[in-house]
């Protein structure tokens, strides 16, 4: 996801967003550890994509005090 289009939806959103990514990221962990990945980098853009939603919901947190 880019930047932009996580800024836009709210923090509602943006939490089930991180919930989805965060059980991504555990099955591929689950996939790595068994020999069964297929896509390494998935894990590197879960990752990422997971640490800018968690950036964008603090930022609107500390907005919104």
């Amino acid at each position: 996801m880019k930047v932009a289009e996580i800024r836009e939806l709210s923090v509602d959103v943006l939490r089930d967003r991180e919930k989805e990514l965060d059980d991504q990221l555990f099955r591929l962990r689950i996939q790595k550890s068994m020999g069964q990945l297929e896509a390494p980098a998935k894990v590197r853009e879960i990752r990422r994509d997971l640490a800018r939603v968690k950036t964008i919901i603090r930022e609107k947190e500390q907005a919104e005090a």
